[in-house]
């Protein structure tokens, strides 16, 4: 006497329609009185099944969603490479579903801004100051001039020089956008 189909079904990891389906087939036989015979059974069942037309039971994961889980687990011991469990592709799946929510909600508090106008705004002020320190002399050298008591034309010339020379010096700066 064995154990009953749905018993067998636990223990094996599958549904009960499963097992009936194998009995069905013929990949397993139950006992006379309808039980299953769980070491019988579990060598037929490797025996008479097409390893072919198995469902894979690890799925692939990102290694993004892998790196994603680590970074925010930061947990290097649970071993995230390589094969990875069901466990581990589900706890993935519901980091980057939490990650995408947390992005959907700042968005919508008005706390994300859209990169492209942030970096049209930052050059549209850079090109405003660029602009005020090309104009600077203009406007201070012929009061400098007087103060000091030397000629307004080659003030002028001399601060309009110093500060290209200045500006040049600081498009040599290379600013990265991340």
């Amino acid at each position: 006497m064995g154990i009953s189909i749905r018993a067998y079904a636990r223990e094996r990891g599958v549904s009960d329609a499963a097992v009936r389906k194998a009995i069905k087939a013929g990949r397993i036989t139950p006992e006379p009185d309808g039980t299953i015979d769980p070491a019988r059974a579990n060598r037929e069942w490797a025996h008479n099944t097409d390893q072919a037309q198995q469902r894979s039971s690890v799925r692939a994961v990102p290694n993004e969603a892998l790196s994603t889980v680590r970074d925010t687990v930061s947990d290097a011991s649970a071993g995230l490479s390589g094969g990875t469990t069901l466990l581990q592709a589900r706890t993935a799946n519901e980091v980057l579903k939490a990650q995408t929510g947390k992005v959907r909600l700042a968005r919508l508090k008005g706390e994300l801004v859209d990169r492209a106008q942030a970096v049209a705004h930052v050059f549209k002020l850079a090109r405003a100051e660029r602009d005020a320190w090309l104009n600077w002399p203009s406007r201070v050298s012929a009061q400098m001039a007087a103060e000091l008591l030397v000629d307004p034309h080659t003030l002028h010339i001399t601060l309009e020089r110093a500060v290209r020379d200045h500006l040049t010096e600081m498009t040599e700066i290379q600013v990265r956008i991340d």
